[in-house]
């Protein structure tokens, strides 16, 4: 395929991919050494599941490695580099930090880079309720990079696709408090807020263990929501919960960092 029927065949699968909300990775070539059938530039389009999704950087000998590269990627929102070398270069290869070495099992015995980007889609907020709190916590959130949806009153969620998170915050107040609760534990949600006291909560959880949730289940639940800042005010108490679905939003890439 010529290459600038590649690149419309990508940025039309891209613009695809982003409307429906799907985790992707994209593979570009980035140097090669010697003999490789793909060359600086080349790009291949990574799906959620490992499908390759248009593009091409090489063939069933590059795809293994930079598939997995792909996942591993998607996995914790992390860019790779990986460089895929003959298997005779391998033991006499040092580990350079930031590049993962692979094996490139393709006869014409090349080395290649490959910079790996994963594509992740915005976190979805949801937010359950029309209090004071509900509509304060949307104003607020509106800078911070989430993919917002409001709800008056409970309603059903649809299911993630793959490589989305969800975060949610029921700010019911009294109304609907169970409905929204009970939404919000079936919709494979990253982080759950209440806003309530824990008196509430505690009451409406032994309906909900009566209703067959577990102590790991009610364990999800964020009751009061919000971090600790003695928040008063609507406004205070929608400041608090955006810096805690903020925090829940970036633990699991401190945590791949550090690793």
């Amino acid at each position: 395929m010529a290459p600038e029927l590649l690149d419309t065949a990508i940025a039309t699968t891209l613009a695809r991919l982003r409307e429906a909300r799907r985790a992707y990775a994209i593979a570009t070539v980035v140097r090669t050494v010697g003999a490789t059938s793909a060359k600086p530039g080349a790009r291949a389009l990574i799906l959620a599941d490992g499908t390759i999704a248009e593009g091409w950087v090489g063939g069933g000998c590059v795809r293994g490695a930079m598939t997995r590269a792909a996942l591993a990627a998607l996995g914790d929102g992390t860019p790779r580099l990986i460089s895929l070398r003959p298997e005779e270069e391998l033991g006499g290869i040092e580990a350079e930090e930031g590049i993962e070495i692979a094996r490139n099992g393709c006869p014409s015995k090349g080395s290649m880079d490959l910079f790996i980007e994963p594509i992740l889609p915005q976190p979805e907020l949801v937010i359950i309720g029309a209090s004071p709190v509900a509509r304060s916590l949307a104003a607020l959130a509106g800078s911070f990079s989430f993919d917002i949806t409001t709800h008056d009153s409970a309603t059903a969620l649809g299911p993630l696709p793959a490589g989305a998170r969800r975060m949610v915050v029921v700010a019911t107040q009294g109304k609907g408090d169970l409905d929204g609760l009970n939404a919000a534990l079936t919709c494979g949600a990253d982080y759950i807020g209440f806003v309530a006291s824990h008196r509430k909560f505690a009451a409406l959880a032994k309906t909900l263990r009566k209703a067959g949730a577990d102590a790991a289940t009610l364990a999800q639940i964020n009751a009061p929501a919000g971090l600790a800042i003695d928040a008063v005010t609507p406004e205070e108490i929608a400041l608090s919960i955006l810096a805690q679905v903020i925090k829940t939003r970036r633990s699991g890439q401190r945590r791949a960092e550090a690793e």
